[in-house]
């Protein structure tokens, strides 16, 4: 065995997106204790800077050492408990994956379900809080990753709110591509991941949790079934300068990445970057177009950042296509997930992924193999 070289890849499936060279050089930088007081600095850092992407105030933001599966599950075991309701949208495989976690929270799980390719409805959702008032929680996919489509987050969290409900929202694709307004919009509880749009390597999951969420997890009657996401236990970790007791060791590294990545949003700015993602998916579109390929989602509610277009008829074998794209382009794409494996490709425009090079290599490389 040899020291392993990875091939150089241009990322544009549903995730990892590209990681900028100033992010891989800051992972490199030398290992230091995750209670030295320097790294502490750091973590004070990396907390405002995700307030700024997140658009928020809330005391409890910060990463959690751990990919956005585990975000999810953070936010679910912390504010449900045994018997508790919560009304769960599921239009692709992520909202399915909530009602997962509500079902072995020991928890009822009462499902929206839309079909994939179509936002939440939001008169269901209505129907569903007119119908279940006792339901403690709403929680939705933003940027459902599996179909590229876009819900009205902002609709959503009002709904709920009109019925006393917190709201739990799936933000692991649109944060830092899609506005995305916690303070503004009400969100309880948001979830996102580092290797999306911010294109840090996987790993961490950026969460925020409001002051409402808190009171209901400083309520709780019985003890959150996970040890490591028990947000009681880990916000005496993150919770002020000098202060923090000793939960677990840190990623110490990634974390240093993750600030990195979080400088570069905070220097483009939030609007800009959430334009950017706009421009690359219309210049992404139109040669798609002209290539007579179609969306599989309505205009009106299309991820400018994870677009899912629909497998030409002529095409038998999609999977070879895609295995030529990343033998001799160097190019990845994503493929269908459940029920639209085989019928549809994901073709990410995340974080520095989302730049013009990278939009005419993919139509280059597509009219090359589809020709």
């Amino acid at each position: 065995m040899n020291t392993f070289i990875p091939p150089k890849r241009t990322l544009m499936g549903p995730g990892p997106s590209d990681v900028p060279a100033r992010v891989l050089e800051a992972l490199a930088r030398p290992t230091i204790g995750h209670l030295d007081p320097a790294f502490q600095g750091l973590m004070e850092e990396i907390k405002t800077l995700l307030k700024y992407a997140f658009r928020t105030e809330n005391a409890l933001t910060f990463p959690l050492s751990a990919p956005g599966s585990a975000g999810m599950e953070c936010a679910f075991v912390n504010l449900l408990e045994p018997g508790d309701k919560a009304i769960i949208c599921r239009n692709g495989v992520f909202g399915g994956r909530m009602v997962e976690n509500v079902e072995r929270a020991g928890a009822i799980a009462v499902v929206v379900e839309n079909d994939w390719g179509e936002p939440v409805d939001l008169q269901m959702v209505e129907d569903a809080l007119l119908d279940h008032p006792d339901a403690k929680l709403l929680a939705f996919v933003q940027a459902e990753t599996s179909t590229g489509v876009m819900s009205d987050a902002e609709t959503l969290c009002r709904l709920a709110r009109d019925h006393d409900c917190l709201t739990v929202v799936d933000a692991v694709t649109s944060l830092g591509g899609s506005p995305l307004e916690v303070d503004k919009w009400g969100i309880d509880a948001v979830y996102s991941g580092s290797q999306k749009c911010l294109s840090c390597p996987p790993g961490l999951s950026p969460v925020s949790f409001s002051e409402r969420a808190l009171d209901v997890i400083r309520s709780r009657t019985e003890k959150v079934q996970s040890w490591f996401l028990d947000l009681s236990l880990v916000m005496d970790y993150w919770d002020g300068e000098g202060g923090r007791s000793y939960h677990h060791t840190a990623p110490v590294n990634a974390m240093y990445g993750l600030h990195e990545s979080l400088l570069i949003l905070k220097e483009e700015g939030l609007e800009a970057a959430w334009a950017r993602h706009t421009a690359m998916h219309e210049r992404l579109r139109d040669g798609l177009e002209e290539m007579g390929i179609e969306f599989l989602v309505a205009p009106e509610y299309r991820l400018p950042q994870l677009n899912t277009i629909k497998v030409p008829d002529h095409v038998t074998d999609e999977a070879t296509l895609r295995k030529r794209l990343l033998e001799e382009f160097n190019l990845e794409i994503g493929a269908g997930l459940g029920a639209l494996a085989g019928k549809v490709w994901r073709i990410g425009l995340m974080g520095h992924s989302a730049r013009e090079e990278n939009v005419e290599l993919c139509l280059r490389a597509l009219r090359r193999v589809l020709n």
